[in-house]
């Protein structure tokens, strides 16, 4: 994902690179957010907590410190408010709030989505952010810790009344479908290109990009049919009536979760913290901040398999 695209260009396009969650739906599948709420403090009051503390290994103890490779985007994830310098969205609150149940500062760097899992196996970042879906093929190079159920949706041109949900890929038979590089939409679409001649269809045409502009400019522009992205970002950007886009529901769930090497010994101190916040009422705060209360989850988990 490009790191500072303009702020403007964020407010209406950078969701469209991310990965998937989803849970706990209380809302209807076409239902925008409640309007999130950037300035509000959710995190002040948090205390360490010795016992999730002292699961950490000993190095990060001393060092006091975790390094992180975190994707931007836009809301509700992790972006640049227009006029700021400062970072902010769900995951950074969810990152910030899990320190402060450890005790640690984060070293943070902005990085493109699809660099992160590997500089992790690198040894370049302790822990990676990005809305990064739990599937059977990352659980073999990497580790977990979930802290959202999202998942994957379409989306469409606002003024597209043929297709109203997509609940079956052989619906997008013969169309052109603009996604991010690297992320499990691709991966999904990629992996199921042979419905369409199965159903003895015209196939459908997958385009990833990198620059989270160019799938909305390539929707706007009639270059794209149908975009797939996240059902948060898909919702938040729906709602907003510059981007012009309509969201056509929920397609597959999937958790989310802080990444880490495989192996990484900072698994379960991570898990204590998530289930810290979620048991003090921190967690359902920083949801409802960011207009997320229907991806909650009840507990975190360890490399929990992929949702079915």
């Amino acid at each position: 994902m490009k790191r500072h695209l303009p702020a403007a260009a964020l407010a209406t396009a950078a969701a469209l690179a991310l990965t998937g969650c989803g849970s706990d739906p209380v809302a209807a599948p076409n239902a925008a957010p409640v309007g999130i709420q950037p300035s509000q403090d959710v995190l002040s009051g948090l205390r360490k907590s010795e016992a999730a503390a002292a699961l950490l290994p000993d190095d990060v103890k001393a060092s006091g410190t975790i390094r992180l490779g975190g994707a931007v985007g836009a809301p509700p994830g992790a972006y640049y408010p227009e006029g700021r310098k400062e970072i902010t969205g769900l995951d950074v609150d969810l990152t910030d709030a899990v320190a402060a149940v450890l005790g640690l500062k984060v070293q943070r760097e902005d990085a493109a989505f699809e660099t992160i899992l590997p500089a992790l196996g690198s040894g370049k970042y302790d822990v990676g952010t990005g809305n990064f879906g739990v599937t059977a093929a990352r659980l073999k190079t990497v580790d977990f810790v979930t802290y959202v159920d999202d998942g994957q949706g379409f989306a469409v041109r606002s003024d597209n009344t043929a297709l109203n949900a997509v609940t079956d890929l052989v619906q997008l038979c013969g169309l052109t479908i603009g996604t991010g590089a690297g992320t499990t939409f691709e991966a999904t679409l990629n992996a199921e290109k042979d419905v369409c001649a199965q159903a003895g269809k015209k196939p459908y045409e997958v385009k990833a990009f990198s620059e989270n502009g160019a799938v909305l400019t390539g929707l706007q522009q009639n270059r794209l049919d149908v975009v797939m992205s996240t059902i948060n970002g898909l919702r938040y950007q729906a709602a907003q009536p510059a981007a012009k886009i309509r969201f056509l529901g929920e397609f597959h769930r999937l958790d989310v979760g802080f990444a880490f090497k495989k192996g990484s010994p900072l698994t379960p101190a991570f898990q204590a913290a998530v289930n810290e916040l979620i048991k003090d009422g921190t967690y359902r705060r920083i949801l409802a901040k960011w207009g997320t209360a229907d991806s909650a989850i009840t507990e975190s988990e360890i490399n929990p398999p992929e949702h079915p």
